[in-house]
């Protein structure tokens, strides 16, 4: 069975950046494209970005475009969730899990995994 372990959250201040990490137990990630999701309470998860594995193709909800840079390396099973220019709206806890091939369906919070502990951003001055 395919778990993750996120990381990588914490405090910052608006405008500053963090990166998530996302580390996979089990077995190998090579085949599974992985979506970033993130809930906030009394709301359901939200797609956040998701990266194919054939061809590797990130994918960006439209409120991080420009700031949020997903990758992969397969070799240590990790997914990398670099976040920059952070803003309030961005607090949330962040959840990594797979996703359906090509990521279909990541953007409406749609994964295949359970979802593990998630690692707390909180951006506030």
């Amino acid at each position: 069975q395919l778990q993750f372990v996120e990381s990588g959250g914490g405090l910052v201040q608006p405008g500053g950046s963090l990166r998530l990490s996302c580390v996979a137990s089990g077995y190998s990630l090579d085949y599974y494209a992985i979506g970033w999701f993130r809930q906030v309470p009394g709301k359901e998860h939200e797609g956040v970005s998701c990266i194919s594995s054939t061809p590797i193709t990130g994918y960006y909800a439209e409120f991080v475009k420009g700031r949020f840079t997903i990758s992969r390396d397969n070799a240590k099973k990790t997914v990398y969730l670099q976040m920059n220019s952070l803003k309030p709206e961005d607090t949330a806890v962040y959840y990594c899990a797979r996703t359906r091939d090509f990521c279909s369906g990541y953007e409406r919070g749609r994964a295949l995994d359970a979802w593990g502990q998630g690692t707390l951003v909180t951006v506030s001055s």
